[in-house]
């Protein structure tokens, strides 16, 4: 049976706070260890770019992500956890969904329309400080989804009508080339998906009422004792309804303990007393991860290598899909004219490797057939040398070197195998 993909990123551009923890990273933690669950967990940086114009924070955005999802329990061996913009196949598929998507669906999208209603309650022009990003910004989390065909996306209950629109895109590409995406769906806890900050409206960077992840022992003690609550004394019964507090605090505790507190709340608990309780649930759950979230905090180039792995396994799913998108939509390689092919002179050039360097630096090779069309694809290696060794390999032991340089070729697709054993053959 075909294990269930979930899909989640965390936007790098800030510290990650409880909310990320509450409404992303623990449940993307906990449905990673789930039998029969395929996870895909990223950084988005591309994402951050749209409201972020700080180079430095956005670099240390993603370490601090990345060391959290870590801390977290997030076992990179187990799962694909990797940096957006290190899979060049995110922004090729954006255009791709771009360009059969309606900018009415756009249009309605929650972040562009805050904008605009805040533009038009001022006065001015209705896309005054509007990026082109931002307005892109749902197609672009598209690509993110689709580009892995996720088939659910663990997000906050504000996040829900970008799953629609992805379910959009993905129907529109269908329709017009073909069976190619399925349709994600948003995952949300029941219990809670937006958790409130510290003055009652949703933790966000935005409103600056957030209440770091991994904040010390008494930075953490300091912060809850600042969480804004109403004026009922002591002795006298409080409302759970509306309450930041309570709220915080169902989010991480047993229901035992949140029918405790509920009942502490009747019977007229201090707030005093309520956010020593708060701070205690909080800080008996996130302490053990300190120490490790500050090993990699310490470390970086450790969590280098583990994105770039991540990037590495992203790209074997990445890549076959894109071939085959570019193929669906037209952009495919020019084959001879008939003319040309029935000339008795002419003839068909042999299959062959072809060996070149990408922007990123590294050097790839691929095996092409003789029509011209791309049989094997490799990944990226850190010297020509070694990617030629690797075809000089190839070209000795044939379809049986396959097994041998797994990890450093694109999935093979079963349908080519085939003909990649034919044009082995013919340059051995």
């Amino acid at each position: 049976m075909k294990p269930v993909r979930f899909l989640t990123g965390i936007t790098t551009s800030g510290t990650p706070h409880l909310g990320n923890y509450v409404g992303s990273i623990r449940p993307a933690v906990r449905a990673s260890l789930q039998h029969g669950v395929e996870s895909f967990y990223f950084l988005a940086d591309y994402h951050a770019l749209i409201k972020i114009g700080d180079p430095n924070r956005v670099q240390r955005s993603t370490l601090e992500i990345a060391a959290s999802w870590l801390a977290a329990g997030l076992d990179p061996q187990k799962v694909v956890f990797y940096r957006q913009s290190d899979i060049p196949e995110i922004p090729e598929l954006t255009w791709f969904l771009t360009c059969v998507t309606g900018k009415g669906i756009l249009n309605r999208a929650h972040a562009y329309k805050a904008m605009v209603d805040k533009n038009n309650a001022s006065g001015i022009d209705p896309d005054s400080d509007v990026s082109a990003g931002l307005f892109m910004y749902p197609v672009l989390m598209g690509a993110d989804i689709l580009l892995f065909n996720a088939d659910k996306v663990p997000v906050g209950r504000d996040q829900i009508q970008h799953i629609e629109m992805a379910r959009d895109m993905a129907s529109s590409f269908n329709h017009r080339y073909g069976e190619h995406f399925a349709l994600p769906q948003a995952e949300i806890e029941a219990t809670v998906a937006t958790l409130p900050g510290l003055d009652g409206r949703k933790m966000s960077k935005s409103y600056d009422n957030t209440i770091p992840l991994f904040a010390p022992r008494e930075q953490l003690k300091k912060l809850i004792a600042g969480i804004v609550t109403d004026s009922r004394a002591p002795g006298e019964a409080k409302a759970t309804e509306g309450s930041a507090l309570f709220d915080i605090y169902q989010a991480f505790a047993s229901a035992e303990e949140t029918a405790a507190l509920r009942q502490a709340y009747a019977a007229g608990i201090s707030w005093g007393d309520a956010k020593d309780l708060l701070f205690e649930r909080i800080d008996r759950e996130i302490a053990p991860m300190r120490q490790t979230y500050q090993r990699l905090m310490d470390h970086p180039e450790q969590v280098e290598a583990l994105l770039l792995e991540g990037a590495r396994k992203a790209r074997a799913i990445a890549t076959p899909l894109m071939i085959t998108l570019r193929d669906a939509v037209g952009l495919r390689r020019l084959k001879q004219t008939t003319s040309a092919s029935t000339t008795p002179e002419a003839k068909l050039a042999p299959a062959c490797f072809k060996q070149y360097r990408e922007t990123d630096g590294l050097f790839y090779f691929k095996l092409v057939s003789a029509k011209g069309d791309l049989l094997l694809q490799s990944l990226g290696f850190d010297s020509p040398k070694d990617a030629g060794q690797s075809i000089a390999f190839l070209r000795k032991s044939g379809v049986a070197g396959l097994a041998t340089l797994e990890k450093n070729l694109v999935q093979v697709q079963d349908h080519l195998k085939p003909a990649i054993a034919e044009a082995l053959a013919s340059l051995q």
